[in-house]
């Protein structure tokens, strides 16, 4: 299956129940193919659990919601040895976690150290338990969420974890006429009404082709210039770190490869620069006060740092 088919059998098929987020269905492929995890960082309310079940299901994928609390332990979502009187060995509990699609709900509301081991899988793709290491089933995919608004008794996530997510995307309150829709859905379950429309293993094939994604020298220079300069801002305390600068990459080329190309141009390097590297960016306190943000910084970066001409094309569509 060609990949531009794939993604539209996926997102024609999750717009049945999602209304208006086809920009954010494309994200989250886009990190799918890139082997990558996606932290969806909203107000409760907006569908961010409807929008992953819906994803799952038609991804032909297991699926496993765990809802972070403060009381949550590293096992309970890892797994356990439990004893088999009967067998007189320990038999392996899988936990939510090893599971192909993963909602991460409001991960900041647990502790740092159920943070860490959910951040360890994700790097590592493997779990291990008593010593044992057992590997996360491929494709393997976390949507974790946090609410920017409330922080009362919740861990924010430190940086260093942050940079572990590949992108971080809002989804935003719908549109009136969205929002009409929403309310025409709302009876019943939709979700469950949807059916696979591609396999894992069609997935696993379009992450190859993600390697094969043309891009121009000069655009090389555009992403490792833009990364740098975000750590030579006057009002970045601290800029995107080569993880950042390996996501941009790679998430251009899966851009493309989602909009039907098999060749970046400077639209999708400029298109994901805010949501690979805002949130590997600390703005200085002093620059807070003005309004400043991380994605104003890059706005402003992206508007002066010269970008490429006569970029070399491919004409082979995906």
């Amino acid at each position: 299956m060609q990949t531009r088919t794939l993604v539209e059998q996926v997102v024609a098929n999750v717009e049945r129940v999602v209304v208006g987020k086809r920009r954010e269905l494309e994200y989250v492929l886009v990190a799918l193919l890139c082997q990558g995890h996606v932290l969806i960082e909203d107000v409760p309310g907006v569908g961010k659990t409807t929008l992953v079940r819906a994803m799952a299901r038609s991804l032909g994928c297991q699926f496993r919601r765990i809802q972070f609390t403060p009381d949550l332990l590293p096992s309970d979502i890892t797994g356990v040895s439990v004893w088999n009187q009967a067998t007189g060995t320990f038999e392996f509990r899988p936990g939510p976690l090893l599971a192909q699609v993963v909602l991460a709900d409001e991960i900041n509301r647990t502790s740092p150290r159920t943070q860490s081991a959910l951040l360890e899988a994700m790097e590592e793709r493997q779990v291990t338990v008593d010593g044992v290491t057992y590997p996360l089933p491929q494709p393997f995919l976390v949507l974790a969420t946090q609410n920017p608004i409330e922080y009362e008794g919740t861990f924010p996530l430190p940086e260093a974890q942050l940079d572990r997510f590949f992108i971080r995307l809002q989804l935003g309150y719908p549109t009136p006429a969205e929002e009409r829709e929403i309310l025409r859905l709302s009876h019943g379950s939709p979700v469950e009404s949807l059916e696979p429309v591609v396999s894992p293993e069609d997935i696993l094939t379009a992450q190859e082709q993600v390697r094969a994604v043309h891009v121009d020298p000069s655009l090389e220079e555009y992403i490792v210039t833009v990364v740098h300069r975000t750590r030579e801002h006057p009002d970045v305390y601290l800029g995107g770190s080569p993880r950042g600068t390996i996501a941009l990459y790679k998430a251009s080329q899966a851009l493309a490869l989602v909009r039907g190309r098999d060749f970046v141009t400077p639209d999708d390097v400029k298109e994901m620069a805010p949501l690979t590297l805002g949130h590997r960016l600390i703005i200085r306190p002093e620059a807070q006060l003005q309004g400043k943000t991380a994605l104003s910084v890059l706005a402003e970066l992206l508007g002066t740092v010269r970008v490429p001409t006569g970029v070399r094309r491919h004409a082979r569509n995906p």
